[in-house]
């Protein structure tokens, strides 16, 4: 009896560290050569090989004064909570990149700036960066026009280190998610009336079926009952805690 119960503690010892294992190897959040942060609301700051990527940064949620200067800036549109000139003018250098929205590039007084649209892509230090679509089709304003209208703000899909990382804009489940291939680790916004509900956060998931989702841009988040929904999918969920 000792000898199975012995038997039985190694065995579950080793399926837990198998477990562990999986899901220290499957994130890439926290590798010393790629991490991740979520800063709150719709700001990222993404450190690849000592070079620092800030998306939306964002004033209200960060203070970037302490953040590390940024090498490269990426903005999804030009809402005063992702294109944030108080935030740019502590977080950049002379020598810092950007890229945009054209509605942000407009707007935008600095040097070295590349303006995508959707469906198009640059490079960046090693980097492919691609812009696509981000847009309401149900959520509208009171003159009924989107909060984010088709072609205006961009979601980007960046190419880091042979993983694809798809930070997702202000959107809802749009069809041109389906289109989405081999996304290892994706950012999707989940706050009403301006991008999606439980229920448009699960659809777009499971639309593309990334390895690893993050919901971020929220008001609140169950993390048990959308744990459930993707039980069986294949789709890791995780809400990355907030920097402080």
């Amino acid at each position: 009896m000792k000898i199975l119960k012995l038997l039985s503690i190694i065995i579950t010892t080793g399926a837990l560290i198998i477990m562990n294992a999986n899901a220290e190897t499957l994130s890439v959040t926290n590798n010393k050569d790629f991490s991740i942060a979520h800063l709150g609301h719709g700001s990222l700051r993404i450190t690849v090989n000592n070079k620092v990527i800030q998306v939306d940064p964002y004033s209200e949620i960060a203070d970037y004064s302490k953040q590390p200067k940024a090498d490269l800036v990426l903005i999804t549109h030009d809402h005063y909570d992702h294109f944030d000139k108080k935030a740019l003018d502590q977080v950049v250098t002379s020598s810092t990149k950007f890229i945009t929205s054209k509605s942000v590039a407009q707007q935008l007084a600095k040097p070295n700036i590349t303006t995508l649209e959707n469906g198009q892509s640059t490079e960046w230090n090693g980097i492919k960066i691609a812009a696509v679509p981000a847009y309401n089709i149900k959520h509208k304003k009171p003159d009924n026009s989107p909060f984010h209208p088709k072609g205006y703000g961009n979601g980007y899909v960046l190419t880091i280190n042979n993983k694809n990382v798809y930070i997702a804009g202000d959107t809802e489940d749009i069809p041109e998610m389906a289109n989405l291939a081999n996304i290892d680790i994706a950012f999707l916004p989940k706050n009403l009336p301006y991008t999606m509900d439980d229920e448009m956060f699960v659809k777009a998931a499971k639309s593309f079926k990334p390895k690893e989702l993050h919901p971020y841009h929220y008001s609140e988040v169950n993390t048990d009952a959308l744990t459930k929904q993707f039980d069986a999918t294949g789709i890791v969920f995780k809400k990355l805690p907030i920097e402080k």
